[in-house]
Formats: structure tokens, C-alpha cells, sequence
């Protein structure tokens, strides 16, 4: 029957393109929201191929806009020889005024930072999850580390039990 059609219209899904493990290990993360990514085409082709190194990304709030900075999309080999690509182009985020202003008020008055979190695709499009963090002290990195290595622990006897 038509079961080739269906299936292919099932995909219109959220899958992850990056995740930034060291925000979420150097910031506490209070508040999420979703944001759109001003992209050309080749960036786009990159990331369908899995070309991103975004670790060392952060936001900038400037002039009631906010920009996604050291992000590096690397550039395919197939891209046009027409086009100058830069892998470390400053992105301006996709974001309604109040959530703008919003973000503006927190970081000046309330000593917040906004860091990019997570990387992925949302019906076609390519988004990115931006967090409101404060940072995190370095006995509350190692008390989280420790945490984490009891539940593995605990997971392990559990398991031989």
C-alpha cells in the first residue's frame, strides 16, 4: 500500500544535533527556553553531517538582540567555491521581544548569565535551548560529581545483588 508515505512523515520529530555538557557542569541552569538560529545554507548542510564543535558557545545580549557566539560550524567539502564561508560566524538568535527583554532584565539585575545548552532540530528547523544560569561555586561542582559517582555505585550493587 501507501506504507512508504506514512512513515516518512512520522519523522517530523526534535533530534539532538549537540549537547553542551560543560554549561550544564558549570552553571546551574534555573530557567529554559527555545530559541530559532539564523543560518545560511551550507551551515545548515554541516550540521545535517554532524560538522559542530559547540562547547565553547555563549550568548550576547546587545542592542535588544541576542547573538550566539563560538559556535564553529566547519564548512563541507562540496560547498560552493562562490561562497566565503566562515566556520565561526557570529548567529543572531530568533527571539520575541518579552523573552528578549526578559533575559536582559535577569542578567543585569540579578547577576544571571545565558549559555547555549542543547543543539536540535525541531520540524525542520534548527534550534537552540539557551538557559538562565548562575555559576556554580567549585564545592557545588564537587558535590554534584561525587553524586554522581554514588549512583553509579549504587547502580553497580544493585545490579550484583
Amino acid at each position: 500500500m501507501n506504507d512508504k508515505k506514512t512513515t516518512s512523515k512520522k519523522s517530523s520529530g526534535t533530534k539532538t544535533i549537540a549537547l553542551n555538557k560543560r554549561a550544564r557542569y558549570e552553571y546551574a541552569i534555573e530557567e529554559r527556553m527555545e530559541a530559532g538560529l539564523a543560518l545560511e545554507g551550507w551551515e545548515v548542510k554541516s550540521l545535517r553531517a554532524g560538522h559542530i564543535q559547540f562547547a565553547d558557545s555563549y550568548i550576547l545580549l546587545k542592542n535588544k538582540e541576542a547573538f550566539l557566539f563560538g559556535t564553529t560550524i566547519t564548512p563541507l567539502q562540496t560547498v560552493s567555491t562562490h561562497i566565503t564561508s566562515d566556520p565561526m560566524r557570529t548567529r543572531k538568535l530568533l527571539l520575541h521581544r518579552r523573552q528578549i527583554d526578559q533575559l536582559h532584565v535577569a542578567v543585569d539585575r540579578k547577576g544571571y548569565t545565558v549559555v547555549p545548552t542543547a543543539l536540535y532540530w525541531s520540524q525542520g528547523k534548527v534550534k537552540v535551548e539557551i538557559g538562565l544560569a548562575k555559576g556554580k561555586k567549585e564545592h557545588d561542582k564537587r558535590k554534584v560529581a561525587k553524586d554522581r559517582d554514588w549512583e553509579r555505585e549504587k547502580g553497580r550493587l544493585m545490579k550484583h545483588r
